[in-house]
């Protein structure tokens, strides 16, 4: 296909704004899918996608079109996710581009999601077709809308497109406006092979299988290529585009996305971001790749049955693979044994690997509460990175303790302005500045109108750690908002802050997989609520069991698990009261032996009981 006739484009939106509906209507009106083969978020086909509907991965797929001049064009579309923790995901897919469909809820309007996605979009110098979707709905208001974006984004009033996904309603617009607003692809066909991996994933027949955007020069199936980051030469199996499963092609030429299966069997050969090039006759200047993500989350992850431990590690391996967003060392805990420390992106990034590993992999986990990287300076001046509360310093060591600080943007109505600021400053946020969104009057909006969707929205920015975010935080805007809010995050720098860690002991034992870091003012607090919850967890044994939360040598908070009571008095009757007092002082001798030895087996459900906690 000649380069003036391939248009790249991504949709980005907002969380359930309607991109993967959308992707079902272009497959359809394309007839990439035959009308009998579809089903609703057809390329959303992980069954995790499909039960949560979101989506997770990028989706690339080839569209052939024929426009209203007659002439053929090649459409590779890349559907993204829009949760904010796949974000890395929309990253990769908007390098592969030259256009995006931005898609904004003709009812909701701009979201924070939104705004972020488009600066990332512009960061790429990506050409960016403003869509209303959802005109259909009775709670729409599609010019309210186009006005947001003509005054957010500078758009013009012709530029904005208005269609519903779900019905078709401007669909046929909408192909017509990607042929004509998205430029072609720049690249020489003639010159040395550059192509850009920026996605991969695991066949065990063809091996890695890794998704690419050729930049210049050809891909033959015959051709051997050359992975410049691990120097590795491949013969590859099989070049194709997908249409939307794999097809094979005789080539894939600069300006096309396809995959090339390599038939690598070690997963870390194949990176994420790594330029393909002709091995015979490789290129001097290697394209840029992405930024290394840095998690923002970490917790252990632990197979229940220390066999699996060797399964544990291939299936993580695997999966890394496909999720550039996780990463992993090994890790052995006196509590669990041996298993990973896993870093991830958000709290939804660890459910979901979590899901993966034990329904792809058939694996039964235990996870460790997820916690935050600190920097630690000591006292000799050395700065570390902590990840893990086992493996901070003892207190006279630390000099200082810095904990990870975001930006956070809510996008909320009006009225519930206050329930905001509450919840921010209770997690010792700070207020930076706050923005309505809406053109028109505060006062006549808020006199009309006494629905919140009808509300003036306004745009709150915070500076908050991140460890105050990290449990309940996203639930709690939503229920205080009655789900009107949105929100997007940043990271910003580490801070300094009175931060302790809490131990918790049972039975005199420390447990170190329940070990948390946590603020000085919130620690007795904390440690008293997940105190009381273990009493309830931890099963009652045949001696007393003390457990305790404490910082350093000072406990703060204790609960007593009583002991099961045997009758050893069931049998004495009459006689001298000593043979009672005997066999009760033998029975309190045994309990004594039994808790200096007894090992208390804690179960999963105390691991999980720091999510479950509310704060007070």
């Amino acid at each position: 296909m000649e380069l003036s006739r391939i248009r790249n484009f991504c949709i980005i939106a907002h969380i359930d704004h309607g991109k993967s509906t959308l992707a079902d209507r272009l497959l359809e009106v394309t007839k990439t899918v035959e009308k009998r083969d579809m089903a609703e978020q057809f390329l959303d086909s992980m069954d995790l996608e499909r039960e949560r509907g979101i989506t997770i991965k990028a989706h690339p797929i080839r569209m052939d079109y024929t426009a209203g001049d007659g002439k053929q064009y090649e459409l590779n579309l890349l559907d993204t996710p829009g949760h904010v923790e796949f974000s890395y995901e929309v990253s990769r897919s908007v390098a592969a581009c030259e256009g995006a469909l931005l898609i904004v809820d003709a009812s909701q309007g701009i979201q924070a999601q939104t705004l972020a996605n488009v600066y990332l979009a512009l960061e790429n110098n990506l050409a960016i077709i403003p869509v209303v979707n959802k005109i259909d709905l009775l709670a729409a208001e599609p010019e309210r809308v186009a006005q947001e974006l003509m005054d957010a984004f500078g758009f013009k009033d012709d530029e904005v497109l208005f269609i519903s996904a779900k019905s078709g309603i401007g669909i046929p617009d909408l192909l017509e406006a990607i042929v004509a607003r998205v430029p072609p692809p720049k690249g020489v066909l003639e010159a040395t092979l550059r192509a850009l991996i920026f996605d991969s994933r695991y066949d065990p027949y063809k091996g890695v299988i890794a998704s690419v955007r050729v930049f210049d020069g050809r891909v033959l199936p015959t051709s051997r290529l050359l992975l410049m980051s691990t120097d590795r030469v491949i013969e590859p199996l099989e070049v194709g585009a997908f249409k939307p499963h794999f097809s094979p092609l005789p080539s894939l030429e600069a300006g096309e996305v396809g995959y090339i299966a390599t038939g690598l069997k070690a997963v870390q050969d194949s990176r994420v971001g790594d330029t393909v090039t002709d091995a015979a006759n490789p290129t001097t200047s290697p394209l840029p790749g992405y930024k290394v993500l840095k998690p923002m989350v970490y917790a252990g992850l632990f197979p229940s049955e220390g066999h699996d431990y060797l399964e544990l590690r291939e299936a993580l391996e695997k999966l890394k693979l496909n999720d550039a967003g996780l990463v992993y060392e090994i890790e052995n805990s006196a509590a669990l044994g041996f298993g990973f420390r896993c870093g991830f992106l958000g709290l939804l990034h660890m459910e979901i690997v979590q899901t993966r590993l034990e329904r792809e992999y058939g694996l039964d986990l235990l996870a460790t509460a997820p916690s935050v990287a600190y920097q630690v300076l000591t006292t000799k001046g050395a700065l570390i990175e902590v990840d893990s509360p086992a493996t901070l310093p003892e207190p006279q060591a630390i000099a200082e303790i810095r904990e990870p600080w975001l930006e956070i943007t809510v996008i909320v109505p009006n009225r519930y302005v206050g329930p905001i600021m509450d919840l921010v400053s209770n997690r010792r946020g700070i207020f930076k500045r706050m923005e309505y969104l809406d053109s028109r009057s505060t006062q006549d909006t808020v006199v009309a109108h006494e629905a919140a969707s009808k509300d003036p929205r306004v745009l709150l920015a915070y500076h908050i750690p991140l460890g105050e975010v990290l449990i309940d935080f996203y639930d709690q805007l939503k229920s205080r908002t009655q789900g009107y809010a949105s929100m997007d995050y940043n990271f910003l720098d580490y801070r300094p802050g009175d931060l302790v860690k809490v131990d918790i002991l049972v039975n005199a034992k420390p447990v170190d997989a329940l070990s948390l870091i946590i603020h000085r003012d919130q620690a007795y607090f904390q440690g008293r609520a997940l105190v009381s919850k273990l009493k309830e967890l931890i099963p009652r044994q045949m001696f007393e069991v003390p457990v305790q939360a404490a910082i350093g040598n000072k406990v703060i908070s204790r609960e007593t698990i009583r002991a099961m009571r045997k009758n050893v008095l069931a049998k004495c009757y009459g006689g001298d009261v000593t043979r009672k007092m005997k066999l009760l002082k033998k029975q309190a001798e045994g309990k004594k032996r039994m808790k200096m030895v007894g090992n208390v087996e804690i179960p999963q459900e105390a691991f999980l009981a720091l999510l479950k906690l509310e704060r007070e």
